[in-house]
């Protein structure tokens, strides 16, 4: 897959995700989380925001998990994790 194809797919499986009425288990909604922020942000580590430290404390451990993928490994693990779990959107 070139990389144009790359972003097209990414972008759909972004827009799948936002628009989905699935209720997703926590777990897999940090996969999507850290593989879309590690696919989308290029510039120096990402820091999450928010006002809850719990939960800005498993973004990061979801964070940690992927920081060894490429940009272009974590926007194929987005797309495969969005076509495994959003089903209810085509």
């Amino acid at each position: 897959m070139n990389d144009e194809d790359l972003d097209i797919a990414f972008e759909k499986a972004f827009t799948k995700a936002s628009n989905t009425k699935l209720k997703l288990p926590t777990d897999i909604m940090l996969h999507l989380y850290a593989h879309y922020k590690l696919a989308t942000h290029t510039k120096g580590f990402y820091t999450p925001s928010g006002t809850s430290e719990l939960r800005n404390a498993f973004k990061l451990n979801a964070l940690f998990q992927v920081k060894h993928l490429s940009q272009k490994e974590a926007k194929l693990k987005y797309i495969a994790l969005v076509d495994q779990y959003i089903t209810d959107i085509k």
